[in-house]
């Protein structure tokens, strides 16, 4: 009785998975980024910092922790990041819509009731409450954010009055100057969102603030345009 033994050729082998050494793409680094960073804003929210925990994180994250922990050095840095990101990164990407109206006071009405009914997001709002609850904890934190969100939002001001007020007689007042319009901003925005700003810190929900909204926007505007006047009329 004879055996024959077959041999397999290498064509009949299976095939090996190519494993692909090295870091991943940019493209998906950042994708893993965001979407940690995005469960650590949920967990955050929900939790506040003490009660979060890198394991929830991760979970959300759909992530390992070995992978958070390659990007941030601790909770505390995840945390930082989060703050940062959501607060002041939102404020530097933000665009200014074309305003509509005939008169620099209904362009800036517009432009500025825009702006707070987006500014006023009940998850940015949200983390401003948690970064000042965790000042103690974070002081170099809320400081930074401080200072860096209302330099932003200056440059965000002045850009908004010189694009606004540009075609308008108003446009030559000595405080649309140059030299004065970082001033002028800071003043329209302290006129203008700073008091919806403190009242959005302690509504519990933020709805109710919404139809106050373009009433208060429409009062302001015509205050800070009145002193605007009214500073060249005494001069």
């Amino acid at each position: 009785m004879s055996t024959s033994i077959l041999k397999k050729t290498p064509s009949s082998r299976p095939k090996r998975a190519e494993v692909r050494l090295g870091r991943p793409p940019k493209e998906l680094i950042g994708e893993v980024d965001e979407r940690i960073l995005d469960a650590a804003r949920t967990v955050f929210l929900q939790r506040g910092f003490e009660g979060a925990s890198i394991d929830e994180i991760a979970e959300v994250a759909r992530s390992g922790k070995r992978t958070i922990y390659a990007r941030f050095e601790d909770k505390r840095a995840l945390f930082t990041e989060v703050v940062t990101r959501d607060i002041l990164a939102r404020i530097a990407e933000y665009k200014v819509e074309a305003p509509t109206g005939a008169t620099v006071e209904e362009r800036l009405t517009s432009a500025a009731s825009t702006m707070l009914h987006w500014g006023l997001d009940t998850d940015r709002i949200g983390l401003m409450r948690l970064a000042i609850a965790e000042a103690r904890r974070f002081p170099d934190l809320a400081a930074t954010v401080n200072r860096r969100a209302r330099e932003l939002s200056t440059e965000l001001g002045v850009h908004l009055l010189r694009d606004l007020t540009r075609s308008d007689e108003i446009a030559t007042l000595p405080a649309f100057a140059p030299e004065n319009l970082p001033t002028t901003a800071r003043l329209f925005l302290d006129l203008v969102a700073v008091p919806m700003l403190l009242r959005a810190l302690y509504e519990v929900d933020l709805k109710v603030l919404d139809p106050e909204i373009d009433a208060h926007v429409a009062r302001a505007v015509a205050f800070f345009l009145a002193g605007c006047r009214n500073g060249e009329a005494r001069r």
